[in-house]
């Protein structure tokens, strides 16, 4: 199983904005393009220097051919999303991690 890792730091002037639109529209359709089996959305309890609130969202994806059709066929759209939403506003990275072991 693969974790698709996402690091979101957003600005405190649209952060109740975006943290609905995660939570009502982003992630919801994340999970309807159907390459991932799950989502979990954090928020980092570490105070950044440059501000704002990061958070880190984790979406469970069977394997890494599920991972590259969601990157060919997906990946694009979803990240104009927020772009556009909310232009210059967040940054963001990308983190893939491999489960090794889960108890």
């Amino acid at each position: 199983m693969i974790i698709y890792n996402v690091t979101i730091n957003i600005e405190d002037s649209v952060h109740d904005e975006w943290l609905q639109w995660m939570k009502e529209s982003h992630i919801p359709d994340m999970l309807a393009t159907q390459k991932f089996t799950e989502a979990k959305m954090c928020k980092v309890l570490v105070e950044e220097e440059m501000g704002g609130t990061t958070y880190s969202v984790q979406y469970r994806v069977k394997d890494r051919a599920t991972l590259e059709a969601y990157y060919k066929e997906n990946a694009e759209n979803m990240r104009m999303q927020g772009t556009r939403l909310f232009p210059n506003k967040f940054v963001a990275f990308r983190t893939e991690l491999e489960v090794i072991s889960q108890q």
